[in-house]
């Protein structure tokens, strides 16, 4: 089956080689697209740089930072159109998703219809987050999974392997958080409409190079976002 990898991109020009390097290494057939928002770093042209060695990296330049949701749904979206891929996988571009767990999430994909590289599913976790970070993100996982009522553990992962079979019959326009919280929607939206979900525990390693893109806005849009779809199952259903 055909995979197509997910890496947005905005300030990474010190990660992107290494990480591309590594995918291409663990599952050398996938195609690898880039979506860069006009990082003024310089991160689209070290991909440029790359993709005259790569051939499978496909780098879609936007015109400014227009956001994880729309990088990732968008980029789906149109590629679903064009009808060349069975399987799509989102990730960051720092290392936090080492590649080498796509080929364990391609296993189960045979018998699921979403794959969730998960932190607090059994053998997974986290490495070099203050205890701040550490408390933040795992209450903020058991306040959603609490709310939605959902099976998994990881709500706010952003490793996530989708067989393009079963997005051709959701409408992914139906999403509507913006920022990070697009990851809990998605998942439950998913979940609503029947996909087969397992999780596949990874270590997330915390970037050790470049910043981080959590702000108080994406916390705070996280707080209210399951309640928003808590309120709206029949939407998701529909």
């Amino acid at each position: 089956m055909k995979l197509a990898i997910l890496i947005p991109t905005y300030n990474e020009a010190k990660n992107i080689e290494g990480v591309i390097r590594a995918v291409t290494k663990y599952v050398p057939t996938a195609d690898v697209h880039i979506i860069d928002d006009n990082s003024p770093d310089g991160t689209a042209m070290v991909v440029e740089g790359l993709m005259r060695e790569f051939p499978q990296i496909k780098l879609k330049k936007r015109a400014g930072k227009l956001g994880l949701a729309s990088a990732y749904l968008g980029t789906i979206m149109d590629l679903l159109r064009t009808g060349s891929y069975d399987l799509f996988l989102t990730m960051d571009a720092d290392f936090s998703h080492h590649p080498k767990y796509i080929l364990e999430m391609l296993k189960k994909i045979e018998t699921n219809d979403v794959v969730i590289g998960s932190r607090y599913t059994k053998g997974g976790g986290i490495r070099n987050w203050p205890f701040r970070r550490l408390f933040l993100s795992y209450f903020g996982n058991l306040y959603a999974r609490t709310i939605l009522h959902t099976p998994f553990r990881d709500m706010t992962a952003g490793f996530i392997m989708m067989r393009g079979d079963f997005l051709k019959r959701v409408d992914l326009k139906k999403i509507n958080a913006t920022g990070y919280a697009f990851l809990m929607e998605l998942k439950f939206y998913l979940y609503q409409r029947g996909a087969r979900v397992a999780e596949v525990p990874i270590i997330f390693t915390d970037r050790t190079q470049g910043d981080s893109k959590i702000s108080s806005n994406i916390m705070k849009e996280g707080l209210v976002i399951p309640w928003k779809m808590t309120f709206s199952r029949k939407y998701y259903r529909s």
